[in-house]
């Protein structure tokens, strides 16, 4: 959420900000709420004055009929305060995040801008094989029976795939919490509405990608940084421990209502997957260099698996509402000789903590400011077990099991299957 000063003070720029993002948003019917609510509130203290010093006079016949009339009044008023106020901050609620300067103006993946390429496209001497041929001729996914027991977009992992899983995970966490110092956390799976409300991931179509529980008003995560992100929400945190760096592991579910069509065969869209995500919580002044340290994390992960991809800074029209500026990585997939995305992070800047009422004490000033709040994917299991079985396949079909990742296997195996 904006801080409505800053939208009193440059309505252009909030409008052009959200067209860019793809947003429609109505800045001059928020800028009438504000002054028709403000108007409220200055209506309302005049008659609870005047209310207070009739109180104070001799409670004659006339006296007692202005209390009635003024109480009368200040209900009406604190009604109509509820209403306008209700309204104001439905609107707000669809204001996205402002864009840093850097970001390129665009409407799709088309328009980002390649930062670089790390690693050769791989090259073979044989017809390499799509991701799901191997993993089915190693008998270590299942898309039948997953496909007979819940449906589309679900797949069993299983033998050595289900092993890799808790690889990377292994990897990924002595990276994180023991190199680089983050809280491991295992969240719940399900928040309530306003923790999900508040992470910015509703409004503008989104609620049609979660699963909603109706009778309890429970949504289940897309990623973890949904409920990591309200982890502190109404605190305000000490300004001598941030920043604060969490490194959460769950389950995550997403309808892919809007996916229709794409990517139907195979396990690069599931609506359950396991995720590793990292997110962050900082001082405004320290949120660039957090989310450059987030990218460089993400890229030591990935060279670690020795696979080729490259970084994108993603435009406005691929940001999403939280984000004011996104790093994607996509790692080559050789079966559809494209990048494709593994990895992003995101600098929300303070819309997620101002929604979250998420502050910290200020040692300069000694009052209580918001934070920023950063994210970003440490792995993703379906897409990156995509990229490792293509591009680390040999020419009689084995998979070569990365370097770093063998001590955490039985055995120390170099190979899958």
């Amino acid at each position: 959420m904006l801080d409505i000063n800053f939208i009193r003070a440059n309505p252009k720029q909030v409008d052009e900000n959200a067209a860019q993002k793809g947003v429609k948003v109505e800045v001059a019917e928020i800028l009438k709420l504000d002054e028709e609510l403000r108007s409220i509130i200055t209506q309302q203290e005049a008659a609870r004055a005047e209310q207070k010093a009739a109180s104070r006079t001799k409670p004659d016949k006339k006296t007692i009929v202005k209390l009635r009339t003024l109480g009368d009044t200040i209900a009406k008023l604190k009604a109509r305060q509820r209403e306008v106020g209700d309204r104001l901050s439905a609107q707000l609620h669809a204001v996205p995040a402002m864009v840093r300067p850097d970001v390129p103006v665009g409407r799709n993946e088309q328009d980002n801008v390649v930062v670089r390429e790390v690693g050769a496209i791989p090259k073979f001497s044989f017809q390499p094989k799509d991701y799901l041929a191997l993993g089915l001729a190693h008998d270590v996914v299942d898309v039948e029976r997953a496909g007979k027991v819940s449906g589309t977009r679900f797949v069993y992992f299983k033998r050595g795939a289900a092993m890799l899983e808790f690889a990377l995970v292994r990897y990924a966490l002595d990276t994180l919490v023991g190199e680089h110092g983050f809280i491991p956390v295992i969240p719940p799976v399900m928040v309530n509405r306003r923790s999900m409300t508040a992470m910015g991931y509703l409004e503008n179509g989104g609620e049609s990608e979660t699963y909603h529980f109706d009778g309890d008003d429970l949504f289940f995560v897309g990623t973890s940084e949904q409920s990591v992100g309200p982890y502190h929400m109404d605190e305000v945190l000490a300004g001598d421990t941030l920043p604060l760096r969490y490194c959460a592991f769950s389950t995550c579910f997403r309808r892919e209502a809007g996916a229709a069509g794409k990517d139907t065969r195979g396990f690069l869209r599931l609506h359950q997957f396991d995720k590793l995500e990292m997110f962050v919580y900082c001082r405004p002044e320290q949120s660039d260099a957090e989310h450059e340290k987030l990218l460089a994390i993400e890229e030591q992960l990935v060279q670690g698996l020795e696979l080729s991809y490259r970084v994108v800074n993603c435009c406005t029209g691929e940001l999403g509402g939280p984000a004011a500026k996104k790093y994607d990585i996509e790692t080559w997939l050789p079966s559809q000789q494209t990048y494709r995305e593994t990895h992003s992070t995101s600098n929300c800047v303070d819309f997620q903590a101002r929604r979250l009422n998420i502050r910290y004490k200020d040692s300069a000033t000694g009052h209580p400011a918001f934070v920023h709040t950063l994210n970003g994917t440490a792995f993703a299991m379906p897409r990156i077990f995509a990229m490792l079985f293509e591009q680390h396949q040999r020419a009689d079909g084995k998979i070569i099991i990365p370097k770093i990742l063998r001590p955490y296997l039985p055995g120390n195996p170099e190979l899958l299957g």
